[in-house]
């Protein structure tokens, strides 16, 4: 993660919560006062944010002392002290809410994480998450699924092709998607991965046939279908299985022989995981 863009989101929090100062501690914490709080964990489940949480504090006020004790990725239950902050009082209290609000979500993205990637545990198929993110937290949000055991597809447009229904219809079908997609590549120099999405075994059929992709994904396949169209592809191209995919279905969807099943809620169906800052 660039520190440079990790300390503009901190600071843009900063501004959006403090606005012109934190009136309530200005009011009746002394400037001096110092003083210790830990961040108590409420709920099972799995930690992340813990990292951001102490560039938080010391974008604050670089004199609070962190102290961690459990680090993201780790699983943690009701009572687990996750770390400790002293210092300034006031500093501690301007960036509590920043901190609660960032761990508390990437921390419920992991956990929502980590209980897909158990059921596929003993397969090949790996837990991908979507472009399906908060605006301006995605970078977060991606980090709380490599904490929870998932693994990022694409960051955003600039780092893969991905030749979705709306490309496809637009460009006049999928050969010609495939056949302008790689043309441009060859004619911009740029070595980027192409994906494309098969909404059919006749979709499959035509890709397989037309060739110059990397992965194949089926988008809202049934069982029978994924089945029959990892047959298709025989190893030759990589395979994605993606859309309505649950806790109860994913399994079976791996047993198929995908490479990846994405799943975007992941990131946009979020119940977060519950913690506070106490003071010690």
């Amino acid at each position: 993660m660039e520190n440079s863009i990790l300390r503009k989101f901190i600071l843009r929090g900063l501004e959006e919560d403090t606005g012109d100062g934190d009136h309530t501690s200005l009011a009746c914490i002394g400037e001096d006062a110092t003083g210790k709080a830990r961040l108590l964990i409420k709920e099972k489940g799995i930690l992340a944010g813990a990292g951001i949480a102490e560039s938080v504090f010391t974008t604050v006020d670089k004199d609070l002392y962190f102290e961690l004790m459990i680090r993201d990725g780790q699983q943690v239950s009701p009572g687990d002290i996750v770390f400790c902050i002293s210092g300034n009082q006031r500093s501690i209290l301007r960036s509590e809410r920043l901190v609660l609000n960032i761990m508390q979500r990437m921390s419920g993205i992991a956990t929502t994480t980590r209980n897909y990637v158990d059921m596929v545990k003993g397969l090949k198929t790996k837990i991908l998450d979507t472009r399906k993110t908060t605006p301006g937290m995605r970078f977060l949000e991606k980090e709380a699924v490599r904490a929870g055991g998932g693994f990022n597809h694409r960051m955003g447009l600039f780092d893969m092709i991905m030749l979705k229904d709306n490309h496809i219809d637009y460009a006049g079908g999928i050969e010609n998607a495939i056949e302008r997609t790689l043309d441009y590549l060859r004619r911009n120099n740029k070595r980027l991965k192409v994906e494309i999405e098969a909404r059919s075994i006749d979709d499959v059929t035509r890709i397989i046939a037309k060739g110059g992709v990397d992965r194949i994904m089926l988008d809202n396949f049934n069982i029978i279908d994924t089945r029959k169209a990892v047959e298709m592809i025989a190893g030759r191209f990589e395979i994605e299985s993606s859309g309505g995919i649950t806790l109860e279905t994913v399994r079976t969807y791996a047993e198929c022989g995908v490479d990846f099943i994405s799943v975007g809620a992941l990131t946009h169906h979020i119940k977060s995981l519950d913690m506070s800052l106490k003071v010690v």
